[in-house]
């Protein structure tokens, strides 16, 4: 959904020399450590193991999942020509396959171990005056964890979007 939506965005604006990079699994969520945790403490791997528990006996979807043939025929209906999909894990896709500068960056791999990962190896390729999302910063623990860790000490301000995400405008200097 925001990636259509950030598709439509350029277009409005007569943009489309951009090219719109999309990592994720296509196959659901990664398996979370100790430290991923939903903002009340509850550990994401009972939660996640419940969710799929569910879904079998429901013969229901899979939690956070969307097929990269399900992916393309979305982004296609907004007519945008420039998209890159990156099938895998990003702790084995990332640095093997990146921009070599981003503009906007938007991390919703919800657990520590990944949206570390995604910071070290994207966050200096965003441009300064660039803008970093952090979907899950206020729902997950260790998405917190891994941001608070990978900006200790160094001068930036996350703006609070709503309960869970927080956005960054990358410093200049």
């Amino acid at each position: 959904g925001s990636s259509m939506a950030m598709a439509l965005s350029l277009m409005a604006h007569n943009e489309r020399s951009r090219t719109i990079w999309l990592y994720d699994t296509f196959e659901g969520m990664t398996e979370p450590t100790e430290a991923d945790r939903i903002h009340s403490g509850a550990s994401a791997s009972a939660l996640l193991q419940a969710a799929r528990e569910y879904e079998r006996k429901e013969s229901s979807r899979v939690i956070a999942y969307a097929s990269l043939e399900d992916v393309k025929a979305n982004l296609a209906r907004t007519g945008y020509p420039l998209q890159r999909h990156i099938k895998g894990p990003v702790e084995t896709t990332i640095p093997l396959t990146v921009p070599e500068r981003v503009a906007l960056l938007r991390l919703d791999t919800d657990w520590y171990e990944s949206t570390r990962h995604e910071l070290e190896h994207l966050y200096p390729r965003l441009v300064p005056g660039g803008i970093l999302i952090i979907d899950d910063y206020g729902w997950w623990q260790g998405a917190r964890k891994a941001v608070d860790e990978y900006f200790a000490g160094q001068a930036v301000y996350l703006h609070r979007i709503d309960t869970t995400g927080r956005l960054l405008v990358k410093p200049c200097c």
